[in-house]
């Protein structure tokens, strides 16, 4: 019964944070450009929504803990992260690569230009949200060697998290593409859940520690 019940809960996960981005993608009513765009958009797409599913393979989601092992989730969590982090971060690269097959502007030249675009609230909210995926890439990547204790440096990680997924979400609300009523729906519900299970960790702790942690 309860590999059962493992397995459904890796379906509905499968199904939420994989399944209904590419659904949305594929029913939105945008015009579809070269496959090139639309793959880059749609691997944009997944890993945001992968990293908005951090927040539910984390201690803070009780329930999880009670059906899987710590040890596991936590290596879920590591390389999911890896994942996301690694195409949130030349998100911006992936963005005028397609201009190198196209005519028009130089890809460079489209890069220094977007950056410098300092009157769009989108693309600021995108250069910070940018810098904080990067610190919270290298500090995960790099905890051990961090003069902190863990408990203090989890503290840490949760608030950058936390920032970050709420100024992503706005970035990728003012500024995506195939950002639709449905899709900024999903956004929204699962950023605030997350981000409430979260808090609900920190000020009231009840889950004891695991011999995994």
């Amino acid at each position: 019964m309860q590999n059962k019940i493992k397995t459904y809960n890796r379906i509905a996960a499968i199904l939420i944070f994989i399944g209904l981005p590419v659904l949305f993608w594929a029913l939105g009513d945008v015009p579809r450009r070269s496959n090139l765009k639309e793959t880059i958009s749609l691997i944009t797409l997944i890993s945001f929504s992968l990293m908005l599913m951090q927040f539910f393979l984390a201690r803070s989601n009780r329930t999880v803990i009670k059906e899987h092992k710590m040890s596991r989730i936590v290596n879920w969590h590591r390389y999911i992260g890896y994942f996301f982090v690694t195409v949130l971060l030349v998100h911006p690269f992936l963005i005028v690569l397609p201009r190198y097959y196209e005519a028009g502007i130089d890809p460079i030249d489209g890069f220094i230009q977007m950056l410098s675009t300092f009157n769009n609230p989108g693309i600021i909210l995108g250069i910070v949200a940018w810098n904080l995926i990067l610190i919270l890439g290298l500090t995960s990547l790099f905890r051990k060697i961090i003069p902190l204790s863990y408990n203090t440096w989890q503290v840490i990680h949760g608030i950058l998290s936390m920032l970050f997924i709420a100024i992503a979400s706005w970035h990728a609300i003012k500024l995506g593409r195939h950002i639709d009523k449905p899709m900024t729906t999903f956004i929204l519900i699962a950023s605030g859940t997350g981000v409430l299970l979260l808090l609900k960790t920190y000020f009231f702790p009840k889950t004891k520690k695991h011999k995994n942690e």
